[in-house]
């Protein structure tokens, strides 16, 4: 894990470069600070990934994901992360948001553990690794571009919305066009989302550098490139994953 609390925090001073202890310092300081910002975001990112993946396979090879998931307290499960996304703003406590962050993670692995009686196990496998390479080569299109990819990320997310929705109207049609079209459109949605939130926690970092929000901002940040991770990776297991 990165040190959240970095000696070498600093904040922007308007007209000039970053301050610490009253200096401003050069380029070479803000981007020293800008990595290990970046570096802790992806610390916790890649951290709740795991501890998902391990609560998910665990649930699964113990014989309660098959018992508890077909009964109402299964539909709990999974809509608990969803209820929980709406409680993560940075007006709580950074220690509130990390404990948040990591009971969201073990709630979304659980409700992952469903995959694994779906698809067999080495299917899932090639698509995480799949997903893993395309993450990082759009997250790297994200930190390294000039372009501003908020009107990609306004467009991502009313296009998210229209799949939530075609996906539920689906359940009831169960219409393998529109399955087949929803899984094209989640792969395209998230690999921008992947992007456009690399590049706004980017960008974030000159707001919240050598501030106390700097901790909270890196939760927060992680938590929606770990949604685009694991989204990205269902999506993918439509295409890649063979069924049981």
């Amino acid at each position: 894990m990165a040190d959240w609390n970095d000696p070498q925090s600093t904040r922007t001073q308007f007209g000039g470069g970053p301050v610490l202890n009253g200096q401003v310092l050069g380029a070479d300081a803000r981007d020293q600070g800008l990595r290990r910002h970046m570096l802790s975001i992806y610390n916790y990112m890649a951290s709740g990934v795991l501890l998902s993946g391990i609560v998910a396979m665990l649930f699964a090879r113990s014989g309660m994901a098959a018992q508890m998931m077909t009964t109402p307290l299964g539909w709990v499960i999974q809509l608990a992360p969803l209820a929980m996304i709406f409680f993560f703003n940075p007006n709580r406590s950074e220690s509130t948001l990390k404990a948040m962050f990591w009971t969201f993670a073990v709630l979304f692995g659980l409700s992952l553990s469903l995959i694994f009686r779906i698809y067999t196990g080495g299917s899932i496998a090639v698509a995480f690794f799949a997903t893993a390479a395309s993450f990082a080569g759009l997250s790297l299109v994200g930190y390294t571009t000039k372009r501003n990819l908020s009107p990609v990320g306004s467009f991502m997310t009313m296009g998210l919305i229209g799949v939530i929705v075609a996906s539920v109207l689906n359940y009831w049609l169960q219409s393998p066009g529109l399955y087949w079209a929803t899984s094209i459109l989640g792969v395209v949605i998230f690999a921008g989302l992947t992007a456009y939130h690399t590049q706004r926690a980017k960008d974030n970092y000159a707001d919240v550098a050598g501030t106390n929000m700097a901790g909270k901002v890196i939760v927060i940040d992680a938590l929606s490139l770990y949604l685009d991770f694991i989204n990205m990776f269902l999506y993918l297991l439509r295409f890649l994953g063979d069924r049981r």
